[in-house]
């Protein structure tokens, strides 16, 4: 399971990371901290996303 997650985080973390990202320079947010808020939120928010995606497919398998 944890191994099916660290995959999966790997492959969401950069993803949802990368859209929160654009978003904020969609916003006109050019600044560094903008920047780094943006990719931190990016990346706590997808462990529960990855959490739950290999759950499901643990559970499926």
């Amino acid at each position: 399971m944890f191994r099916l997650f660290g995959i999966i985080y790997a492959l969401a973390g950069p993803t949802l990371a990368g859209i929160i990202i654009t978003a904020a320079l969609t916003m006109n947010k050019f600044d560094t901290m903008s920047m780094i808020y943006s990719a931190a939120i990016g990346f706590v928010v997808a462990v529960p996303i990855a959490w739950v995606v290999a759950k499901q497919i643990n559970e499926n398998a």
